[in-house]
Parts: structure tokens; sequence; C-alpha cells
């Protein structure tokens, strides 16, 4: 498991330094080389979770060291996935460091188990937390892309043509992106508010606890669907959907980590090292 790991953030290491070449020389063959770089690194990281499920029985989530490389799994793997549908090629100079930053905070963390538990098996768990993350992820390429897109709206108010303004795409393709990373989120949240309800309902007897990290999950799911009703109903768009997006991510970052170090609840063991 070690080996893949380790492999793993290697071979990121190599597909942000690729996409950052690409950022500034504007080659697609270095553009090409950082994609396939990081299907390779999804690849052995895939593997090393995979190894870690087959070795314990369980998601490996049961600490912050490996909660954090599901995180970092995730952004790779839905950047990918999006991919397929919206050639951004830029982002993948967000991405690719963005991952590489993760799993080197998570390698400050230790590897072994804090205290393993059975309550980490079922298929409603596995369920709940790859679709949770997934959806987190598409939420922080959405915040990605917002970014990218206030930078370019910049470019083209001030009649510029600075660093930013050929290397991105229109601001239409930017905007509409960023809303297919936002659906895609907010599908997967819903799935994962779903099946852990489920789980909640097969372990503790109910399908809601109150517990704080429900409570923000449902705060994530509702700044989302108020955001997708504005675009759907009011017409919500670009500029104001971009900062949105970027203002969803505190959010994010207060229910993953703020809720389990400042609030007690059942998630707590996820960050714990």
């Amino acid at each position: 498991m070690q080996i893949a790991f380790v492999a793993a953030l290697l071979i990121y290491m190599l597909s942000a330094a690729a996409y950052c070449a690409y950022l500034f020389l504007q080659r697609n063959t270095l553009q090409r080389l950082g994609e396939i770089l990081l299907m390779a690194g999804f690849g052995a990281h895939t593997l090393a979770i995979g190894w870690a499920f087959a070795a314990t029985g369980h998601v490996p989530a049961n600490n912050l060291h490996e909660t954090l490389s599901i995180v970092a799994w995730s952004i790779a793997g839905t950047y990918l996935l999006m991919g397929i549908r919206f050639r951004l090629k830029i982002l993948g100079a967000y991405v690719a460091p963005l991952t590489v930053f993760i799993l080197f905070v998570a390698i400050q963390f230790p590897r072994s188990t804090v205290q393993p538990d059975n309550l980490l098996q079922g298929v409603w768990l596995i369920t709940h937390i790859v679709t949770i993350f997934m959806g987190y992820a598409a939420f922080i390429l959405a915040a990605g892309v917002g970014v990218l897109y206030l930078l370019q709206e910049r470019n083209i108010k001030a009649k510029t043509r600075g660093f930013f303004f050929k290397r991105l795409p229109s601001l239409d393709l930017l905007d509409t992106t960023g809303y297919a990373c936002i659906v895609f989120g907010f599908t997967m949240i819903t799935i994962g508010l779903i099946t852990g309800m489920v789980y909640a309902k097969a372990v503790w007897g109910r399908f809601w606890t109150w517990d704080p990290k429900e409570v923000w999950s449902a705060v994530i799911w509702i700044f989302y669907a108020v955001l997708l009703h504005e675009r759907l109903a009011v017409g919500w768009r670009g500029r104001r959907t971009a900062i949105m997006a970027i203002a969803g991510v505190g959010v994010l970052l207060f229910t993953f980590l703020g809720v389990n170090f400042l609030l007690k609840g059942h998630h707590g063991q996820f960050t714990q090292w």
C-alpha cells in the first residue's frame, strides 16, 4: 500500500509540473502529458486505497491521513470525469498542484488507524463516503473555475491582454463548466446525505441524529440548492455564480475540518491523528 501511495504522490508531482509548464508555455503536448500523468497517478492512488480496503476490510477513512488521501483522490478523479465532457485544459494547473498539496499535508499525520471500527463497513457507508467526497471535489472544482472566471472577466473589462487572457477560455465556457460542476456536486451530496441517513438508521436507529456534521452537511446542501434555484429561477450567471462557488468552499472547509475539531459528534474519528 505504501509503495502505491508514494508512487501516486510522485506521479501527481510530475503531473503538476507538466501542467504548470503548460500554463506558462501553452504547448498542448505538455497539457496532454500532465493529463496522462494525472490519470496514472489516479490509478496508483486507487490501487493504494483499494489495497488498504482489502487489508483492513473497511473504508480507509479512519483518521486524518486517510481522509485527506480520499479527498485528494476524489478531486483528481472528479476532474478526470468532468474532463470527458468539458475540455477545460487549464484547470489541470489548479487540480494537480492542489492534489499534491493535500497529499503532502496528509503525510504529516500518522498512517496507522487510531482505533479500528467496524462501523466503517457496509455498502451504504461506502456509497455515503464516496459520493460525499465526490460532491466536495466537484464544489472545489467549481470554486477553481470561479477564480478563473473572475480573472478572465477582469482582463476583458480592463481591455488588457494580461498573462491569463490567452490562457483562459471564454467566459461562457467557464460559466457552463462551473455550473456543471455544481450540478454534479449537488447530485453527489444529495445521494451522500440519503445513504448516510439510511446508514444512520441501521446503526443508531434514527435517520437523523442532529450530529454537528449532519447539520452542517445540510447547510451545504441548502447553500448549493439556493445557488441552483437562483440560477434557474432568477438567472444568476457569471460573476455572481463564480463568487458564490468560491464562498461555498469556506462552508465546505468548516464542515470538513472545523466541525470535527470544534464540535463533538459521530464523525470526529475521521479526522483523528
